[in-house]
């Protein structure tokens, strides 16, 4: 009894490891739009083929979404601002070195 339990073990497990899935995802991060593809090849060669598929993102996706789009806006107008004050800050340096060395030329003539 012992000896056909185990032969039957034995075949059960040997023929679930011909048994082959592939899974394959492709999606849109853009979109949040995925698409998952379940290949099953059976032991007998058949193909049993399983698509599913989830258009948009869910309401948390979203939220979450947005809110990485309005850090990186908030990024981009803060550097901006940095950029322009950094600028007019550099022009006015230059304007009053400008007017020191004009005065110095001054002094010495």
């Amino acid at each position: 009894m012992k000896k056909a339990l185990l032969l039957f073990f034995a075949t059960a497990f040997s023929s679930a490891a011909f048994a082959q899935t592939t899974t394959t995802t492709t999606g849109n991060e853009a979109t949040g739009n995925t698409t998952k593809t379940e290949v099953d090849v059976r032991d007998n060669g058949t193909v049993k083929s399983e698509t599913t598929t989830r258009t948009g993102r869910t309401e948390v996706g979203q939220k979450r979404y947005n809110t990485t789009q309005d850090v990186k806006r908030a990024g981009k107008k803060t550097g901006k601002a940095v950029e322009k004050g950094a600028k007019k800050t550099g022009k006015a340096v230059k304007k009053g070195a400008n007017k020191v060395g004009n005065k110095v030329e001054d002094v010495v003539d």
